[in-house]
């Protein structure tokens, strides 16, 4: 299995070079069959690389231990379902996964552009046959996962890492996987047409469609990312600027920025040359984060171990820049704008501001990224900046962007006048307005929380009254309000999924903005001692000692009361790994919609012997999560095809067609 995984990984590569080759040839001299075949090839390296993937599976399954890769990351003791997460918790693993992803991406996107899109087919094959020979050629020459051990086989192997031994990292790393390798398929749709000059934007609908898919699971696969930090690392929080974390983030801000320009390009013609750029910085940004996080020139609890792997990725990052700037120079004519901007008072202009804000802040957090890269490399003395740096940057930002999130749906395109604007201002600036002076009345005075909250009333209002006034024109056919609401959403499914992905956002922002009301103690808890957080008086009750073939644990038994009552018992508590010899805190979270309470059982004092309890108050930290369900469901539903109105069906008495804009 092990022989038969590496000749799958080895045919693979072939085949994605024959692809290269063949479809440049084939181009160039217009030969057909040889198109096809190149085309054929590029389809064959995803049952290749899935045959290595079923390999290696079987072998980490099976427990074989000749195989350094699996000795390094798997052992007997290993629950069955961490098995899985052995595939993508290495360097190894994780480039071939990679590969599996793209492969597997690239066989869906050339099986479904070929009737829609036959003249890009070609050279959207090679493109992705040249990124895929990349990762093809690490996966068989640099950091083959099928390698053996120099020596006898071990009888146990060291053992998944502690840190991965969670459900989360069972689904957060493939999904982060489809998000970033997802923007492969509309960076090769982009180049293929810039390369081509094709005209009219029909390549920026399936563009648009596979940004969507890659951004849909790069968020989900950031929040798991965070859920997984706030769940497993017993620090309280759940985002800490940190470098491999800011990586993941780039290219969603570039993303996000593309996601919202298109609309421009379709709508009016316009920045055609900046949703091409955008695309393509999204795509160098996703492969940028790869290099981060495997070179090992950032310190990061995410990151692989330093490694030789990083010049490669260097190289690859600098050929794709060359190929992008040498194809826009020599076709930039044929990605010329239609139309102008024509006031500053429309959805364009608000469009712009927000693509603005994104890459200033994408800038912002690549720059205190890579500062202690770069004082290290000038002054010779590594230099990091704090959280402090990110917050003060990117909050005012990002409040700015809220802010503009209300904005957008109440401009018009091409120009809004001045009573328009009152009109459409006036509820949800109220709404704002009352928000802020509720919370004034409750004792709140911190600038930031008053804001944010404020904004995030103004927004929920514009985006209601969106959907209300729609749905008051359906209604007019005799429909309840809540079929108008339904109604109107599958006949924009567009719109008005982004403006259900749009109240997802405030939700989040809502969680988010509740960390500025945090609460932290700790203390020693020996039996029988108390300490206070907030409402709750926390009472050390017992412990209790649990051993299996895996891990030791020891846990503390916690009584929680409010107001006099008990209202809960707690277990926070520590395991050690036998395989790793590492320790790690299993938190123990009661989760409620205004707040979280949070308990980490940290050791022993050194001194003392006692135990050591630290206790968090995380308010409205679960919106968060929310905020991401909602966030998918309107993903799904702006992918949803729209529903066609009845044009034909005749018009009972008094009845009206309704005209629902877009």
């Amino acid at each position: 299995m092990q022989i038969f995984g590496a000749y799958a990984l080895l045919l693979a590569f072939v085949l994605a070079v024959y692809g290269i080759l063949a479809g440049i040839v084939g181009l160039a001299a217009g030969h057909k069959r040889l198109q096809a075949s190149a085309q054929r090839a590029s389809l064959m390296v995803f049952p290749a690389v899935l045959a290595a993937v079923i390999c290696l599976l079987g072998l980490i399954f099976h427990n074989d231990f000749s195989v350094a890769y699996i000795a390094e990351h798997s052992n007997r003791a290993l629950p069955f379902y961490y098995k899985f997460a052995v595939l993508w918790s290495g360097q190894e693993g994780s480039l071939l996964f990679w590969s599996l992803v793209l492969s597997g991406y690239g066989y869906i996107a050339l099986l479904t552009s070929g009737r829609r899109h036959p003249h890009l087919r070609g050279l959207v094959a090679i493109i992705l046959s040249a990124i895929q020979a990349f990762f093809l050629l690490l996966n068989n020459f640099v950091a083959s996962p099928f390698s053996s051990l120099p020596v006898g086989t071990p009888l146990d192997g060291s053992g998944l890492n502690p840190l991965l031994q969670y459900t989360q990292m069972d689904i957060h790393p493939p999904i982060l996987y489809l998000g970033y390798i997802g923007f492969s398929i509309p960076f090769a749709f982009a180049l293929a047409a810039l390369i081509k000059r094709a005209p009219g934007d029909r390549w920026i609908q399936v563009t648009r469609l596979w940004s969507m898919i890659a951004w849909g699971f790069l968020t989900v696969g950031i929040v798991l990312g965070g859920y997984w930090a706030y769940k497993v690392l017993g620090w309280g929080g759940y985002w800490a600027w940190d470098p491999v974390e800011n990586a993941a983030f780039l290219p969603w801000l570039t993303g996000t920025a593309f996601l919202h320009s298109v609309m421009m390009q379709e709508k009016r013609g316009m920045l055609k040359v900046w949703n091409v750029w955008l695309i393509f910085a999204t795509f160098l940004l996703t492969i940028f984060g790869t290099f981060l996080t495997r070179s090992g020139i950032v310190s990061s609890v995410h990151a692989f171990a330093q490694s030789s792997i990083g010049n490669y990725f260097v190289v690859f990052l600098v050929t794709i820049v060359a190929v992008c700037l040498f194809t826009f120079m020599r076709n930039r004519r044929a990605r010329r704008s239609a139309n102008q901007l024509e006031s500053t008072a429309s959805r364009e202009s608000g469009f712009l501001f927000n693509n603005f804000v994104l890459l200033v802040a994408c800038f912002a957090i690549l720059w205190g990224t890579l500062f202690p890269v770069l004082s290290e490399a000038i002054q010779g003395e590594k230099i990091s900046v704090g959280r402090e740096f990110f917050d003060r940057i990117n909050i005012p930002l990002f409040l700015f962007l809220i802010f503009l999130t209300g904005v957008g749906p109440l401009l018009a395109w091409r120009r809004t006048s001045l009573g328009s604007l009152r009109r459409n201002f006036q509820w949800p600036a109220l709404f704002g307005v009352a928000i802020v002076a509720l919370l004034l009345g409750l004792g709140i005075r911190d600038a930031y929380p008053l804001v944010s909250f404020g904004l995030c009333g103004f927004v929920a209002a514009t985006i209601t009254s969106e959907f209300w006034r729609g749905a008051r024109v359906v209604q007019r056919r005799g429909r309840s309000f809540p079929s108008a609401v339904v109604h109107l959403t599958m006949r924009n499914t567009r719109r008005y999924g982004g403006y259900i992905i749009h109240v997802g956002i405030i939700l989040m922002a809502v969680g988010i903005t509740g960390s500025a009301f945090n609460k932290d103690v700790e203390a020693p808890m020996p039996y029988g001692a108390s300490m206070h957080i907030g409402p709750y008086q926390l009472t050390s009750q017992s412990y209790t000692q649990d051993d299996n073939a895996n891990f030791s644990s020891e846990a503390e038994i916690i009584e929680v009361r409010r107001d006099g009552r008990d209202i809960a018992t707690m277990y926070p508590s520590r395991r050690f790994y036998k395989a790793s010899n590492q320790a790690q805190s299993m938190v123990a979270i009661r989760t409620r919609p205004l707040e979280d309470l949070y308990l980490v059982y940290a050791g022993d004092d050194p001194t003392s012997q006692q135990p050591i309890l630290h206790a968090y108050l995380n308010p409205l930290i679960v919106w968060i999560w929310i905020g991401t369900l909602v966030v998918v469901f309107g993903i799904l539903v702006a992918l949803l095809p729209n529903r066609r109105a009845d044009a034909t069906r005749p018009l009972a008495v008094g009845e009206t067609r309704e005209v629902v804009h877009a």
